[in-house]
């Protein structure tokens, strides 16, 4: 993992265009046995199964400054690679992500919101083992959730080089909206810190 990230501060210092309309994200998080709003107000949780995940994702800027509004929209799509018991599951994303830009002190922290769909190579271990005590259903495609909040660490230690370099939380969410989905009511949620750059 620390060859990705030494990846992207590479791409992000070599970038010299103006705009720089691609992103891409690495990240490492750990499964929560919380629900999605235990986990907005700040009860992270874990379980006691070890269970975690390492994903990568890229992005194209598609409308920068939605609405006249310091608001840019992304299509978005990842891998993720989950350790699970039985060994690993791999899962892969399509979302579109809206991203608002709060710009003070010469800082920058983003705050995200993701909406796609995940399919995972087998359930996960964490919606199986949540869904086996109410004989729920489970699916290997259901609604995806990117949740993010991250400061630029170039604007944040005065380095220019590191400028659209990001160092985040991302709540990675799948679930069969109530039902929506497959009938599927629960879903799994991981924490996950991770650093992005554009370029």
């Amino acid at each position: 993992m620390k060859y990705l990230v030494l990846l992207f501060l590479l791409l992000n210092v070599a970038a010299q265009a103006q705009e720089k309309p691609y992103s891409m994200r690495v990240g490492y998080g750990w499964a929560s046995n919380n629900d999605l709003g235990d986990i907005i107000s700040g009860k992270l949780g874990s379980t006691p199964q070890n269970l975690t995940v390492v994903n990568i994702d890229g992005g194209y800027l598609l409308k920068k400054g939605m609405f006249d509004l310091p608001i840019d929209i992304y299509a978005k799509g990842g891998l993720s690679r989950f350790n699970e018991l039985s060994g690993s599951t791999y899962e892969a994303t399509l979302y579109i992500k809206a991203l608002y830009n709060l710009d003070f002190y010469d800082n920058r922290v983003r705050f995200g919101f993701g909406e796609g769909v995940s399919y995972a190579s087998s359930v996960l271990d964490v919606e199986r083992l949540e869904e086996a005590p109410k004989n729920g259903n489970t699916s290997k495609f259901l609604n995806y959730l990117d949740i993010t909040v991250d400061v630029d660490l170039g604007r944040l230690i005065n380095y220019e080089p590191m400028k659209d370099v990001y160092l985040g939380y991302l709540l990675k969410h799948r679930s069969g909206v109530f039902g929506l989905y497959n009938g599927v009511s629960g879903g799994s949620n991981y924490n996950t810190l991770y650093i992005e750059t554009n370029f």
